[in-house]
């Protein structure tokens, strides 16, 4: 079983990062990182059932609280059995806790696979994503994260076309 946590307490309040979420895979998303990977994507608006994914990766909605929570059930790869999604929470009046929880079992080739590969990129996209959303909201605030040498190779062999191909659209 993989149960993987990303949060990050913001100094805004719930409704400002609920806010956020809103925008989740949207032209004007300012939640996920487009800037460096492939955008979230869905055949309809941010809901249950709205369905697509990022990348090579599928998913579906399955639970959505507008400004709340989104959660989202795997299709692909096949071998990846369970949820991923974001979660709001406010801490006291001016501080909100920004979520992100996967938790799945993982079978067959794509457990060797999450190992080795998908962890690592999925550790730094939710983290691109949490400083996204504190330097959206936050003046001042600076992008916490660092990718290592081995998340920027892995990056550039499953990403490195969609994300060049995004960045000539912008």
């Amino acid at each position: 079983m993989v149960r993987n946590v990303h949060s990050r307490v913001i100094a805004a309040d719930a409704q400002a990062v609920g806010g956020l979420l809103d925008t989740l895979a949207t032209d004007d998303d300012r939640l996920w990182p487009v800037d460096r990977w492939p955008a979230m994507r869905f055949d309809r608006p941010l809901g249950v059932d709205a369905s697509g994914g990022h990348g090579p990766i599928r998913y579906t909605c399955v639970k959505h609280v507008p400004a709340r929570e989104a959660v989202f059930r795997f299709r692909r790869p096949r071998g990846f059995d369970g949820t991923h999604g974001f979660v709001v929470e406010e801490v006291d009046d001016t501080h909100a806790r920004l979520t992100h929880e996967l938790v799945m079992r993982v079978h067959g080739k794509d457990g060797l696979a999450w190992s080795l590969m998908w962890r690592w990129l999925h550790d730094a996209l939710v983290e691109d994503s949490l400083d996204l959303a504190e330097t959206a909201l936050v003046p001042g605030a600076v992008p916490r994260s660092r990718h290592s040498g081995y998340v920027r190779l892995l990056r550039g062999l499953v990403h490195g076309v969609e994300v060049r191909a995004a960045k000539a659209r912008t």
